[in-house]
This record gives C-alpha cells, structure tokens and sequence, in this order.
C-alpha cells in the first residue's frame, strides 16, 4: 500500500503529508485487525479439517499435504495455534516441499537442487557436492512412495534422506581410509598390523580369521604383485573386492591344507588293510594324483615298506608335520592337537616316522607308472611279434643277397649255359608246333575269328561300362556344351541383326506362359489389390486424423464442443477400420452391377469401355480437371485419377500416370500460364498433385534416405541453436545475463535490428550462428546434390516436361530462369517442407503425442530458408543485410544446385523407361483391373456428361458412343441393388464409399475376324502369333521354305497334342487373365494355318508392312524382339512383386502407426470426459440466464469494394473498380469443420458456390503463396483472407 500511495505525495506540502500519515496509521491498524483475524480462521480451518479453505492462494492441488502438516504443527503448539511467524515459517517450508515433489514428478533436477539448497526449505546438513546424490535417493523414494499410494514426501522424508546419504557417504569415506590403511599395512611388511587393518569395523571384511595372519599378508603382497605385473603400474595398490577375494582365498587354502594331511593314510599303512589305504590315497582332501585302484596292493606294500624303515631310524618325538601348497607356501600341522599354521613353530623339526605327502606321491607315481609300463607291454605284445618277425626276416634276406652276388659274380657262365638250352628248347617247340598248325590250319581259322569277335565285343563293353561309371561327368560335359551353345545362340538372338530361323526356333517356347507366370499373374493381382484396399484405408483414416487435429485444435480454443469431438472420434475406431475394408465386398451384392443380368453385364461392359478410354487416352482427363473449379478439380484428381491408375501399382499404370500428368501439366502451362514467374508465384493444379503423389507412400522413402540422416543428426545435436534475427540474439543475450547477475539490466529490451547490431556481443553471437549455419546447411546440401538417383523418376520426369515446355512457350527465356523453376518443384515444393517439418512427412519417427522442440523447428527452418535462397540464387538484401556475408556461400551453393537440377532433368522417355509400345496391352496375359467405389464412378460419369463437349469437340470421338451406351447417370441404389433411400438418409454416403472391381478393356483396339484386313497391326500381331505355332514344328531355315514344304504326318500329329494343351491350360486361366477375344484359331490344322499365312503375308506386303525380297525377315526379327521382351517381363514382374511386398509392409506399418495415434486421441478424449464428468454442474452462468449459451457462427456478407477496402480482394477479371459495388461475397461455415462455403452474387443474382478449405490456405500461407484466385477471376490475398476468417469465424 505504502509503494501505492507514497508516489503521488512527494509533491505535496508539509500538511498534506502529516495527513496522509495519520489515514496510514489507521489503515495499518485495520490491516492488523484482519490479519489476526485471517489467524483465526486459518487455525479454525487446521481444526475442522478441510484443506480446500486452508491457504487458498497456495498450491491448492496439495491442500491434503498443508493440511496434515499443520495439524502435526498445531498439535505440537503448547496454546494448539499457530502464530502468524510459526504459519508463515510453515508454509513457506511446506510450498517449498511441494516444489521439491513437482521437481521429482517431471524430472526437473535443476529446480528440485534450487529448493533442497534453499534457506526457506530449512533442511539442515546439506552439502553442495552430495546434490547428484540427494536427488538419485529422492526420486527413488518418491517412486516408492508412489507405489505405496502417497503422492508427496513430506519435510521429515526429505530430511531423513538428506541424513541418511550423509551416513552412506562417511561410511563409504571411512571404507576408503581403512582400505589404505590395509595398503600401508602390506608396504610395513607386518602380518600383525596387516591383520588389525583387515580386522577394522569400517572396512566390513568377512571371514577374517587371526589364525590366518601370516597367510593373509603372502596372498595380499602376492595378489598386489600380480596386479602391479598387469597394469605395468609399481605403485597400483588392491581395492576392496580384491582384498576380500584374497581373504576369502587364504581361508579356503586354510581348509584344503588341513584336508590334505596325510594322517589318515598313516593311520591306513599302519592298518595294513588295502582298501582303507586306497580310500584314504583317494581322498579328495589327500590332493594326491595318478592313483590306480588296480594298484592298492602295491601302494599298500611299498608305503608299509617306507614306513618300517623310517621306523627303524628312531622316532624323534616331534609333534609337527610340513606341507608344501600351491602357490610356494608351507603348512605346518600338529599330529596331536590336528591343528595347523600357517607360521613356522619355534624349534621347529620334522617328525621322521611318519610318511609326508611328498614321500606318498612318490610311492603312487612310481607304482602307477610301473603298472602303466607293464600294462603297455601286454596291450601292444603283436607289436612286439612283429618287431621279432622283422629281425628274423633281416637275417633271411641277409643270407639271401649274400647267394644272389655269388651267382652274379658267375652270371657270364650261367647265360651262356641257359641260352643254348633255351634255344634248343625253343627251336624244338616251334618246328612241333609247326606241323600241328600245318595239320589244323581251317580250326585256326575258326578259333582267331572267334578271338576277334570276343576281344572287339569285350572293348565295346568296356567302353559302355566307363561310360555308365562316369555318366555324371558325362551329363555335366554335356550339359557344359549344351549351355555354350544356348549362350552362343541367345547372344545371336539379342546382338544379331538378322538372327537366324533356327536360333529363333529353339528359344521361340519362351513366349508361352507357364504355370509359374500364370502364379505370379495372381500373386501381382492380389497384391496389387492389397495395396490399393491399404492406400485408400490409409487415406481414410489420415484425413480423419488431420480433422481431428483440427477438431482438438477448435476445442482447445472453446470453438467446438467436446460432443463433437467424441462424435468425429467414433469413426476413428479399428472396428470402423474393419467395416471400411468390408464395403470393398462388391461381388458379393445381390442386383448390383455385377449381377448376374444380360443388362447389368452390358452396363458393367460399358463402365470398363469407358474407364480404359479414360486410363489410356490421357487427353479426356487433361482437359476435364481444367473445366473445374480448382478446388473440385483437386478433390477429383485425388480421388478418381488416383484410383483409376491404382495409384500407379505397376510399370504399366505408372507410365499411364505420368502421361496424363505431361498432358495435364503442358495443357495448363499452354491455357493458364502468362508469364513464366506464375508457375512459381502461384499454385498449378498439376504440380500440386505431382508433388502430393511423389511425397506419398512412392516417393517417402526416397525422401527418408536422403533427408532422414543429416535431419536427425541436426536433432540429436542439443547444443545446435541457430538465431540469424539480431534483435532475437539481442533479447537472449540480455535475459542470460539477468539470469547470471539476478540482477535487471539497464539495456532497453525493445531495439531495432541496427540498435542490436551495435553491440560487440551480438555481432559476436551473430557470426557463431551464421557459422554454424553454413555447416549444418552444407550438410543438407551435400545429402541433396548427390541424391539424383534416389529422386523418383515420376519427379524427375516431370521436372523435364516441365523446363521443355516452358521453354517452347518462352522462348526468350534463359537457361537459369528455367533451372530455377524447375528448383521450385524439385526443392522448394518436394523437399523443402519434409525440412521444415520432418515429423509431418515421416521422415523421422515420433511417438504418439511427441512433437519437435521450438529450437529444432527454427534451426530446421533456418536451414531451409538457406536452401531455398540457394536453390533459387537470392541473396540476402534490405532488411536481411546483416546476412550479407552469406551471399557468397549462396552463389557458390547455386552452381551446385544448378548442376543438380540439370542432372535430375537428364532422364530417359516414358518409352523407353518403361518399355511400352502401342501392342503392350494385346499381349499382355493379365488385363487391367482397377478398384473404384461406386460414388467415383457416378461423379465421374456425371462430369463426363457435364464436359462431353469441351473434352471432346469431334462428334465422331469414341467417348460420345461410350457415354452413349451409359445412358443417363444410374443411382447408387440401383448398382448396388439395394432399394432406393431418401436424398437425405446418412446411409447414402456409406453406400457410395463400395468398391467394385473393373476389368478394364478395349472396346474397338480388338477388331474381330471381318474387319481384321482393315487393321494392318492386328493383322501383324495375328501373322507373327501363326509363324510362331509354324516354326516349332516345322524345320526349315528360312520362313520361305517352311511355308513352301509340306508337314508331314508327324509333325500335324505333334501340332495337335500342343493345340490340345494349350486348350487345357486356357481352360484353367482365371477369368480375369483371359483375352477378350483370341488372337488366332487354334482350331486349324498345321497346313491351314501356313495357307494363313500365306494370305496374311500378302495383305501385309501390299500394305508395306513386310518386304518378301528378304524373305520376310523382318517379322523373324520381330518374334526375336517379342522373345526379348517377354524376358524382360517376366524379370520386372518378378522385381514389381518384390517392389509390392515391400510396399504392403510399409502401408501395414503406417497403419499401425495410425492405431497407435487412433488410441492416444482416443486417450486424450477420455481424459476430456473424466474432466467434464468431474466439473458437471459447475458451469457458470449470468444473472437471468436458464440454460447454457451455445456460440452459433452465422455467416458473413461482404461486398467486393468493401473486400477491396480491406485488401482482401485485389482484382476481378474484365469487372471494373467502380462495379465492385454490385458483387456481394457471402461465407459461412459448412457442417465439416474447417471448410466454408463462398457464394458469389453479382447484382443479387447467384452465379458460383465454392467450398474453400482453411487447411489449403494454411498450405498456401506456408509455401509462400500471396495470391489465389477464387471462381477463376477473383484475385485474393491469402494471408488477408486468412486473418479475416480468424477475426470472425473463430475469434482471434
């Protein structure tokens, strides 16, 4: 009171003062009044126990924790109340308490440091560099108290925490000191002082044993050594656990050496039982190996042995036996007590009668090792045979040489001897054997006839038997040639100019179709179905999404109620989901259009005439969108076109696609664009839809690759803060400082961007950020410019058609004026808003609920405001001319950018990207099928009735007999079959949301039999089909010659069985992969159908479509094309199956990130609702009011002068200023949220009712539009038209 009345009294006189002093006495004295009697209502309030009146003004959510505090502190009082002091000491501890449990629920460590650190906390013995520590325990208690169902810790919970981390961190102090004192202990070389260091109540070490002292301190200095060894550090020193773990060794060393004394085998020998012996040597305490059981006896025998003698000695009477430990450590154990020590007894003498372990390990090792020799022996005795058997056989080959060199030193005499009698022999043989040949020569005869015949039919066999041992070397042998030769002939196939007959034959069956095509035809339909049902399901439901962003958007600003959010919130369950797909049933409609009527199937036939017409003849569709208005033409294009391509599921509808786009796209530049600048300054129909159907789920992740990496490294990067506003950077600098000096500055806080720039620290920062900038943005750039093939080919196309059409229709225009237009679609329209907002376009994957920060939105933004100076080489001028040192980067990035986009305008013709030709859909197996609801099909039947003239001038046209045989627009009842419905019933719209199934055709590109002659490419088709069936039975090597010979019986029969399989497998196709009608009669015989051709060929050559001087080459040549192709067709198919796989995943996945936002808002709603259930009945009314005030939008009525006055409205085609007057714009709000109907009025005639969506506005707004036009001649601001719906539609 005193800072409100003391101002305006400075000024006056002496008298005035003491007057005002004594009316501040008595105002101070009723002050004090109330304030004991505020006191007193506060103590009454503690006594009666409501919290909601206790301390109003202070944190009424934790009224119950206020409550039980002061009540305790009222207890507490000696007269039970509180004073003012005592109540504001309390409650200021008490709200300090609250903040610190607000702190624990968000995770603020900051704040909840501030409040523990606090004076006004009153928490006593906290110590700054604990903090991390208080904080870890309190949000574990809190957690615990949490479970336990308190929501607050009080002031005593926090103290006791503080306290007990206190006590654990002396503890662990006191920990650390004694370990070092058991370091210190080991450097004094004292076992006794390393025992009382180990045996330190703040050391906590178990199981330490005194006994054990001397072997505590070997293992420590031994564990310390082996650590100093590993770390190659002397002076590294044992922590607690290796100290313990070396304690807990020494005591276990302890038991096994007392284990292992050898008193039970003395005790064992002395018995002289065997087994007793045995037992005790294997003893797992013994610790003794190689022990036998095979070797008791002897064990037994040679211990007693060692024993007597050592007996015989003389007992030296000492008590005390010596055992050596692993590790080089000796035990000693007292035969009398069986106790033992690790320290050396005083006097110490080793007792001589008894046997120690060494002397008991030498006994088993020699007699185990002696058993293990004689069983070796015994195992290998045919080894040993052998080895005799060896010295024997050396002795008799000895004797042996030692005869062969005497007879060799004779060996002249004895071939002497030996030849005279052999050739006596011999001669005496030969001249018998003579005589008897002489005598028997006809039985020679016969015998070497018969010796011949057997050795020339034993060679055969032999040789088939090497071929049947190596028959599969020689099938791969021949398989080997074979595949050459195949690879020789289909290189000649594809590379030859003139491939030859027989080359054509032998590959001629790949035009066929197997069973394996016929599979994949109905996997590829199926999943082209799949993925057409997922995309509209998807659609469905992210238009329902964005309508209740918009819709949760109006209820937070109170522009809606709740019930129509809950309303709108029933379509988004899973079970509606469910019904969507359901509606796709069309077959299953009994009396719709595919019922099973001669005049229902007429009207089906009649559709898919007309929906193959729309999908192949590009131009109907080009020139409908431009006979909208531009809001319908978008809702048309993205409802039908996009259907009646299947969303350009495969090759074929893709290429159809993009040629309805060229046509479109060239039809609006031609009929709308005036100057070059309004592709960029406005909004075309065509390159919106390009660019919405490329960022779709084609083209997403395409720009996922190439944007995702640097756009999450820009996020995960928490220091990156890019402020390139001096005034921004000004404002941050000056409450940073405030913040570090709690103090206000004296700076003024509102400057101009020069009043900013005029200080050091500014400038400073400024440089940093621009710094910064350029990095983060050459990183964006260099992701771009080396992503040209990534870019879909449907963008890069359109990009071409776009820079050749312009420049045909400018032709003054430079190149840079072209590239930067075509860098408006490429960048600023295609990749520019997945940047700036990254999570809108999945780039990056977001929870349900999460969003960006502020910071990563304006450095994203501000990296794209770079790329889009770049992109379109401007430079930073005017108001931005503290960015002047950016224009360099700018130019320099802009070359870049230019080679980029001529690059991404280097592509290959539809033709040849996608290998269509004007017969593709004539020999293709499976026809065109399109999922279309029924509402799709009247809309555009209506249209095509309302436009028929502009889309089709010429009266001859084939879409006039078409609409023709359609007949007037049928109703959606009707081809559903259901019973008709009043205009108004809601069950109209679900109806118009069925799909059903087109089988599209050509109704005049199949001419049939009579008028064949007229269609010379029907009539080639039908020539090569004929050659075709000719060739493969039928040899010859060139077609003159095979149509000139005659078939023989053979070949008619083999050409019949093909004709009969080949009506088996066309029976068995699916009704959906069959021709129309068929190309060729396989009802002729194999000489009819070469008389066929003969005719054929003739009509042909007088057309020019074949030349018989080279023999009708050219239709090899073709088949040799077709055979090519076909090849190729079934790879893409293979590959657009695996392209649809993955398309399915991604659709499945994108619909189950839908669930998951279906049930946050579904969450998000129910929270409403409790919230509303739990404020029912506390809505506040005025004076005199019965029933709750609902907000009802009229509609606004504005004449064009006054939408002129305001800036609205900026010109009006071929209408005079001063004519404003005469039109009257009438807006009100639709049913949907978010979309207004315009209705135009030209001297109180109505002329024109457009709906106008605030969303497109927003879009337009955020891609930089000014203007739009409105009814096609209207010019409008589009901020304007933005502001002046907020004004009055929705309050701001």
């Amino acid at each position: 009171m005193l800072k409100k009345y003391l101002p305006p009294c400075i000024a006056l006189s002496s008298v005035l003062i003491l007057s005002l002093y004594l009316i501040l006495f008595l105002t101070l004295s009723l002050c004090v009044v109330y304030l004991i009697l505020f006191l007193t209502l506060i103590n009454a309030a503690v006594r009666a126990g409501v919290p909601e009146n206790t301390l109003p003004e202070v944190y009424p959510s934790a009224a119950d924790l206020y409550q039980r505090e002061l009540t305790s502190l009222q207890q507490q009082s000696p007269d039970g109340s509180l004073s003012h002091p005592e109540l504001l000491v309390a409650v200021e501890m008490l709200s300090s308490v609250v903040l610190i449990n607000r702190a624990l629920d968000v995770g603020d460590r900051n704040s909840m440091w501030r409040q523990l650190a606090s004076a006004v906390t009153g928490l006593s013995n906290v110590e700054d560099e604990y903090a991390q520590r208080y904080m870890d325990e309190l949000m574990r208690l809190k957690a615990v108290a949490r479970e336990e169902g308190s929501d607050y810790l009080t002031w005593n919970d926090i103290q006791a925490c503080v306290d007990q981390v206190n006590l654990t961190i002396q503890e662990e102090h006191e920990r650390i000191v004694a370990i070092g004192q058991i370091n210190e202990a080991l450097d004094g070389g004292d076992p006794q002082n390393t025992l009382e260091a180990l045996l330190h109540s703040a050391a906590k070490l178990t199981d330490v044993d005194p006994s054990v002292a001397q072997h505590y301190y070997d293992k420590l200095l031994e564990a310390r050594r082996e650590k100093a060894h590993e770390t190659e550090d002397p002076s590294a020193v044992l922590w607690l656990d290796e100290i313990q773990n070396a304690v807990l060794m020494s005591n276990k060393d302890t038991q096994e050496a007392l284990q292992r004394a050898s008193l039970a085998i003395n005790r064992a020998v002395d018995s002289g039982e065997a087994p007793k012996t045995l037992a005790a040597l294997r003893s797992p305490g013994a610790g003794l190996y190689g022990v036998t059981p095979e070797c008791v006896q002897n064990y037994q025998d040679d211990l007693a042995k060692i024993k007597q003698d050592k007996t015989q000695d003389g007992d030296n009477g000492s008590d005390w036996m010596k055992h050596w430990v692993k590790g080089g450590h000796n035990y000693y154990y007292n035969l009398k007590t069986g106790e033992g020590s690790w320290t050396e007894p005083a006097d110490f003498l080793q007792n001589n009668t008894q046997l120690n372990k060494e002397d008991i390990q030498s006994v088993v090792s020699g007699v185990t090792t002696t058993y293990n020799r004689e069983q070796l022996w015994l195992a290998n005795e045919s080894l040993i045979a052998k080895l005799q058997a060896g010295c024997r056989g050396y002795l008799v080959r000895k004797g042996l040489k030692e005869r062969k060199d005497f007879l060799k030193s004779q060996d002249p005499a004895i071939t002497t001897i030996q030849a005279h009698f052999r050739g006596y022999k011999q001669r005496k043989v030969y001249i018998k054997r003579k005589e008897y040949l002489n005598d028997h020569s006809e039985d020679a005869v016969k015998i070497q006839s018969m010796v011949r015949m057997h050795q020339a039919r034993k060679k055969y066999r032999d040789r088939l038997k090497h071929f049947k041992d190596h028959i599969n070397d020689v099938v791969k042998i021949q398989a080997f040639i074979r595949a050459n030769k195949a690879r020789d002939d289909y290189k000649t196939l594809i590379n030859a100019d003139d491939p030859p007959m027989a080359v054509v034959r032998k590959f001629v069956h790949l035009l066929d179709h197997s069973d394996q095509d016929f599979q994949e035809e109905l996997d590829l339909m199926r999943l082209r179905e799949e993925v057409v049902t997922n995309i509209r399901s998807n659609q469905q439901l992210e238009n329902d999404l964005n309508l209740m962003d918009i819709k949760i958007g109006l209820l937070v600003k109170n522009k809606i109620t709740l019930q129509e959010v809950v309303s709108h919130s029933n379509k988004l369950t899973k079970k509606n989901k469910g019904e969507l797909s359901n509606l796709m049933m069309m077959n299953k409609q009994r009396g719709g259009l595919k019922a099973l009527s001669k005049e229902k199937r007429l009207k089906l036939e009649a559709y898919q005439y007309l929906f193959y017409l729309l999908q192949t003849n590009p131009t109907y569709l080009a020139k409908l969108i431009f006979q909208m208005p531009q809001n319908k033409s978008t809702k048309f294009m993205d409802s039908v076109i996009f259907t009646l391509y299947n969303y350009a599921s495969n090759q074929r509808e893709e290429y159809l696609l993009l040629k309805l786009f060229k046509t479109a796209l060239q039809e609006e530049i031609k009929s709308k664009v005036d100057q070059i600048q309004e592709i960029v300054t406005g909004n075309p129909t065509v390159i919106k839809m390009v660019v919405s159907f490329n960022r779709g789920a084609r083209g997403q992740n395409a720009l996922r690759q190439i944007l995702a990496p640097v756009v999450k490294e820009i996020m995960d990067d928490k220091t990156l803060n890019i402020k390139t506003d001096p005034v921004d950077i000004y404002k941050s600098w000056v409450n940073q400082m405030e913040t570090q000096t709690g103090e206000a500055s004296k700076l003024p806080y509102e400057v101009t961007p020069e009043q900013a720039m005029s200080h050091e620290e500014v400038r400073t920062r400024l440089e940093a950020s621009i710094k910064n900038m350029r990095t983060v943005t050459d990183k964006f750039l260099s992701a771009i410019i080396v992503s040209v093939d990534k870019i879909p080919y449907g963008m890069r196309f359109t990009s071409k058609v776009l820079k050749d059409t312009l420049h045909e229709k400018f032709p003054d225009a430079t190149e840079d004026e072209l590239l930067k237009i075509v860098g408006n679609l490429l960048y600023y329209r295609y990749m520019n808003p997945a940047i700036v907002a990254p999570d809108a376009f999945d780039i990056i994957d977001l929870s349900a609920g999460g969003q960006l920060t502020t910071d990563q939105r304006r450095n994203l933004g501000s990296i794209a405001k770079m790329l889009q100076h770049a992109a379109s080489n401007k430079m930073f001028l005017g108001d931005n001319a503290h960015l002047n040192p950016i224009n360099e980067y700018l130019s320099s990035s802009y070359q870049k950018f230019r080679r980029f986009f001529l690059a991404a305008c280097d592509v290959p013709s539809l033709e040849d990207k996608f290998n269509v030709d004007q017969y593709s859909d004539l020999v293709t197996l499976q026809k065109p099928v399109i999922y279309i609801s029924i509402g799709e099909v009247i809309n555009t039947h209506t249209l095509l009735l309302d436009h028929q003239d502009a889309i089709a001038s010429e009266h001859n046209d084939p879409i006039h007999e078409l609409l023709e045989d359609l007949g007037e627009v049928p109703t959606i009842e009707s081809l559903i079959g259901e019973n008709p419905l009043p205009p108004g019933d809601p069950n109209r719209e679900t109806m118009g949301k069925t799909e059903v199934s087109l089988t599209l055709a050509n109704k005049f590109d199949v001419p049939g039999e009579a008028n064949a002659e007229m269609d010379a490419r029907t009539l080639l088709l039908n020539t090569k089909r004929l050659i075709v069936d000719v060739i493969r039975f039928q040899p010859g090597e060139t077609l003159t010659e095979i149509l000139e010979g005659a078939a023989n019986p053979e070949q008619e029969v083999e050409y019949q069985r093909a004709m009969q399989r080949r009506a088996i497998r066309d029976a068995k196709t699916p009704e959906k992969m069959k021709q129309a009608k068929p190309v060729v009669d396989d009802s002729l015989t194999l000489q009819g159908k070469k008389d066929k051709i003969r005719s054929n060929l003739q009509r042909l050559a007088e057309l020019g479509k074949v030349h018989p001087e080279n023999r009708y080459q050219d239709l090899i040549n073709d088949i040799a094309k077709d055979i090519r192709n076909q090849r190729r067709y079934r790879q893409r198919r293979k590959a657009e199956l695996v392209k649809l796989q993955q398309t399915n995943a991604a659709l499945n996945s994108k619909t189950a990130f839908y669930n998951v936002q279906i049930d946050y808002y579904n969450q998000y709603i129910k929270t409403c609702m409790d919230n509303l259930a739990s404020n029912k009945g506390k809505l506040s009314k005025k004076p005199g009011d019965t029933k709750a005030k609902k907000s009802k939008q009229v509609s606004q009525k504005y004449t064009a002068a006054r939408l002129h006055e305001k800036g609205v409205l900026i010109e009006i085609e071929d209408l005079q200023t001063n004519q404003f007057k005469n039109v009257i714009f009438e807006i009100s709000p639709s049913e949907a949220v978010g979309v207004f109907d315009v209705k135009a009025k030209f001297m109180g005639v109505h002329l024109e009712t457009l709906q106008l969506e605030y969303q497109d506005l927003l879009q337009l707004q955020y891609e930089g539009v000014a203007v739009m036009k409105l009814f096609d001649r209207a010019t409008i601001n589009v901020n304007l038209l933005i502001f002046l719906l907020n004004k009055k539609f929705y309050g701001k």
